[in-house]
């Protein structure tokens, strides 16, 4: 694919642009400019971590949408070997939204399960754009129920704007396989780490999402639903997205603040997509010590540390902390936005007067 670059990276574009002008120029006419083109170099990685350091979470939504990010098949091929794909739900059919089989990892023989996107519209149209019918869900539960059988931890990539709605999943009782997946999630001894590596889009991604440590990636995000929907039922208008997003508080730094997520996997500079097999790398590390460290507790430990983890999500105070494991856990800082008054909800922000 060519390359693809957000709205707000138009200046390091220009400047890279600059930076190929002056190395041409430098060839063409012999002239040895290599302290400028070095200064050059210098100012693009000094623009590109301010632009990185200071993104909004409107922006933050852009970059997990990213479609050069590394997807589930991408971290497969870069972090793990002896990979044997599992098909079908044994039920009704294959469905290539979500993706699972055995994998090594290092010398750790895991389940590996994961949301699949597309990058060109045959594999869009093949993987129903990352959006998974019930059978995928089902598919999921066959593999983690061979997880349990087998003693083999389960290793979760979430990347979905959530399950598909259409009338197909309807009839197959997209509802149903959902509710079983994270009612049977709590029930599997072995551990299960899951993490959020681009979209995590509401029970599309919970759907999988029910683990003992949950990761998310620096840039990634996870909602109970996309901004523009958000903005489209509160503002009547998608073009709010934006002020959405902000309200939503969906960015890796608010998961870690409101105890949604355990750790935050730090990317590379300029997003995963700049350097994904540098990603895969900080994950793999990232996955194989929490996957250590839970496996270190006994199954009726596990059970019970995973259930309690869950049920104490949304229950809030006003000025109540974070909860210590969160704040232990935390790899950046918090995040800057302050919560929101009392008795304050989304729609009690209004959006900008029109002009």
């Amino acid at each position: 694919m060519p390359p693809y670059t957000l709205p707000f990276e138009k200046p390091i574009l220009e400047l890279e642009n600059k930076l190929r002008d002056l190395t041409q120029f430098s060839e063409t006419q012999k002239i040895d400019v290599s302290g400028e083109i070095e200064r050059m170099q210098k100012r693009i990685t000094d623009t590109r971590r301010k632009i990185y350091n200071e993104l909004t979470p409107w922006q933050k939504v852009q970059v997990a949408r990213h479609p050069l990010r590394p997807y589930t098949n991408d971290y497969i091929q870069l972090m793990t070997r002896d990979w044997l794909e599992i098909h079908g739900d044994r039920n009704y059919r294959d469905d290539r939204a979500i993706v699972g089989g055995f994998a090594t990892i290092d010398d750790e023989r895991v389940i590996l399960i994961g949301t699949q996107k597309g990058r060109d519209t045959k594999s869009n149209l093949e993987c129903n754009f990352g959006c998974a019918y019930p059978e995928g869900y089902r598919k999921a539960l066959r593999l983690m129920k061979m997880a349990a059988k087998f003693r083999l931890p389960v290793v979760v990539l979430v990347d979905t704007p959530g399950a598909y709605p259409g009338i197909e999943s309807e009839e197959r009782h997209i509802a149903e396989a959902i509710a079983v997946n994270l009612r049977e999630m709590f029930t599997f001894p072995v551990p299960i780490i899951v993490t959020i590596i681009g979209e995590g889009g509401s029970g599309g991604a919970l759907g999988i999402g029910v683990g003992d440590r949950v990761l998310v990636l620096e840039h990634a995000y996870y909602s109970v639903i996309s901004p523009e929907g958000c903005a489209a039922i509160l503002w009547k208008d998608r073009a709010f997205a934006d002020r959405a997003a902000a309200a939503l508080r969906l960015t890796s730094g608010d998961l870690i603040a409101l105890g949604f997520a355990d750790e935050i996997v730090t990317e590379p500079l300029g997003g995963a997509h700049s350097d994904p097999a540098a990603m895969a790398d900080t994950l793999k590390t990232a996955i194989l010590r929490n996957l250590k460290e839970v496996q270190m507790m006994s199954d009726d430990q596990r059970l019970q540390a995973r259930y309690k983890k869950f049920r104490a999500m949304g229950r809030f105070g006003e000025g109540e902390p974070p909860s210590r494991s969160a704040a232990r856990r935390a790899t950046l800082t918090p995040p800057p936005a302050a919560p929101r008054g009392a008795g304050e909800t989304l729609a009690d922000q209004e959006p900008p007067a029109e002009n």
